[in-house]
């Protein structure tokens, strides 16, 4: 069977993000809908930090999300586009009723499985002596803020 980390990537970001306020959920957005904010260098330490140990947690729960599809016997594309399918009324997939329940059964075991990682990364972040909404404002700011992505590249580098 093989996988994709695109496409897993994109499981974790469905399933990580289902029902809460989640980092994960940033959109890019226009430049002037950013409001901009200051971010100190202690502060942007913390938050690298911070995001190569959630990163580091995204890693894991993609593996282990990646082992409930192939458990369940279903290929990681087949899984992504029954997913999209079920998420768009526009994009039309035919399945069988066997492929119905797999998909049931690793939509269901992967949602139980995301209030354990919501945790661990909100822990982490908390651990960085910063709050969920300030990660999010840095990491919202950072997809617009070219100097600040030059800033944070220069703390991962240094």
């Amino acid at each position: 069977m093989s996988f994709t980390t695109k496409g897993i990537t994109g499981i974790l970001f469905i399933f990580l993000s289902l029902g809460t306020n989640s980092f994960a959920q940033t959109t890019p957005l226009q430049q002037s809908e950013v409001q901009q904010i200051e971010v100190s260098d202690a502060e942007l330490e913390k938050f690298a930090q911070a995001f190569q140990r959630i990163r580091m947690i995204n890693q894991e729960a993609q593996q282990q999300m990646m082992q409930v599809v192939q458990d369940e016997g279903m290929d990681i594309q087949r899984f992504n586009e029954i997913y999209q399918a079920s998420m768009d009324p526009a994009v039309n997939v035919e399945t069988t009723s066997e492929e119905q329940e797999q998909y049931s059964n690793i939509s269901s075991e992967i949602e139980k499985m995301q209030g354990s990682f919501q945790s661990r990364m909100e822990e982490v972040i908390t651990k960085q002596d910063m709050t969920v909404q300030r990660y999010e404002q840095i990491a919202t700011q950072l997809q617009t803020d070219p100097q600040l992505q030059e800033r944070l590249k220069a703390v991962f580098e240094g």
